[in-house]
């Protein structure tokens, strides 16, 4: 689904990690105008200073009885491709905000044009660098949850560096945790899904909750109930493909 991908340094000489490559793709009238239309309201311009999140989501608050009102939880989506599964789960979760980063103008314009169709009120975009957005405009200990839904798995054993589920990133997104926030990962290609189980098993910050509740996954997640099925999954669920989902919880 996503289309993000890291490039990281192997040595300091070596340029910083990002969490794109950029693509280039047709955006269609609908999207174009779901930019125009809505993107002034909807989209958050990347600043090199920690995000104001009242300002970002002026309905971010919820009341919670005798402790008054507390900030509704903040999720973090990397990459979300055209916008289906985003869509989805923003309208099935609405007391929970999403920030959602993608550089693929199409994409963003997908996003936008459903966030009209479904009067989703609960979506902000950054069409920025995640690692950026990351780095400069989220605190530590801001995020409820992470979402990195079928990032790019670049195949290719020499493209394996590319990829965008390495320590570096997680280590990032572990520090922005709230203590029992999430990281969701899913991908379709085996071979990274054991990458990712590695990667996020070795950070200390963070536990694997399927550990414990399903050992007959072997370190893999049930699908949580909020994930959808695209359709190119169930295309490759048809087609007898694996899908591995990790959820693991910052301690």
């Amino acid at each position: 689904m996503t289309q993000d991908t890291p490039s990281v340094p192997a040595s300091p000489e070596r340029r910083a990690i990002r969490s794109f490559v950029k693509r280039t793709g047709r955006t269609t009238a609908g999207q174009t105008k779901a930019l125009d239309e809505l993107g002034p309201r909807f989209l958050l311009p990347y600043q090199p200073d920690t995000l104001d999140f009242a300002a970002a989501f002026p309905d971010t608050t919820r009341a919670t009885g005798q402790n008054g009102i507390k900030p509704a939880p903040l999720v973090l989506e990397i990459g979300f491709g055209m916008g289906e599964a985003t869509a989805h789960i923003a309208a099935l979760l609405p007391d929970t905000h999403f920030l959602c980063c993608e550089v693929h103008d199409p994409g963003v314009g997908a996003l936008l044009k459903r966030i009209g169709e479904q009067d989703l009120r609960n979506i902000r975009i950054c069409a920025h660098d995640a690692v950026e957005v990351i780095d400069h405009m989220l605190p530590e200990q801001c995020l409820d949850g992470v979402h990195i839904f079928f990032p790019d798995p670049w195949h290719k054993a020499r493209h394996n560096k590319r990829r965008l589920i390495q320590g570096p990133l997680v280590a990032k997104l572990a520090a922005r945790l709230k203590v029992g926030g999430y990281i969701h990962c899913a991908t379709d290609w085996q071979e990274y899904a054991e990458q990712m189980l590695e990667v996020l098993g070795a950070e200390p910050l963070l536990k694997n909750t399927a550990s414990q509740a399903h050992p007959e996954l072997q370190g893999y997640a049930p699908k949580p109930h909020y994930r959808p099925l695209t359709k190119f999954e169930n295309r490759g669920l048809k087609l007898g493909h694996g899908v591995w989902d990790l959820v693991f919880e910052r301690v």
